[in-house]
């Protein structure tokens, strides 16, 4: 049983884990809930909700406080959390931060660190969609390497075509390129 649930979402998702975890704790009848979060000037409502708030990455750029994981484990460690609702986008897709969360003992709420891994390549992730029969736009199975192989896909399948970045994450890495000329502006880009 989960006595205590740490989320470390952002925003209106930060504020949806708490409200479930709360629901789910008192079902349970177990402790409340704390929720980590990174210094910011305003306050994120998420924050104002949680039964309990702690400090992550003082000192560091926002960004890097949100992400500093031994900051997160020390505080969830140090307070019972039994368990880590990472949110969406950043820690969600970081593998190192579910294997941390396990090697600490902290339940990670999401897919294990391998899955984390493996749908973070978009290529391998793409195979293993196909191999499971699930259906994917048209694309390449391996990285397009050059712009003859850019022009070879684009004569099968047309324009507009996407480039991604193989680890690429929330449109990250992204280039929509609509004629055959832009293929040689993104393969200098890229």
């Amino acid at each position: 049983m989960l006595l205590c649930v740490a989320g470390v979402g952002r925003g209106g998702l930060g504020l949806l884990a708490v409200k479930r975890a709360c629901i789910l704790a008192r079902s349970a009848h177990s402790s409340p809930q704390n929720l980590e979060y990174r210094p910011i000037k305003k306050v994120m409502v998420a924050t104002e909700k949680a039964d309990e708030a702690y400090l992550i990455g003082k000192g560091l750029p926002p960004v890097a406080a949100y992400l500093h994981i031994p900051d997160i484990i020390k505080v969830a460690k140090e307070n019972g959390v039994d368990a880590i609702h990472p949110g969406y986008g950043f820690l969600s897709e970081r593998s190192d931060f579910a294997q941390a969360c396990g090697d600490a003992g902290v339940r990670f709420i999401g897919p294990s660190p391998e899955t984390v891994r493996k749908m973070g390549d978009k290529v391998e992730a793409r195979s293993l969609a196909i191999s499971a029969g699930v259906p994917v736009v048209p694309g390449t199975d391996a990285p397009i390497c050059s712009v003859d192989e850019a022009r070879v896909f684009s004569e099968t399948h047309g324009f507009p075509i996407i480039f991604k970045a193989a680890y690429g994450g929330g449109g990250r890495g992204m280039r929509v390129v609509k004629e055959y000329e832009q293929c040689t502006e993104t393969e200098n880009e890229g």
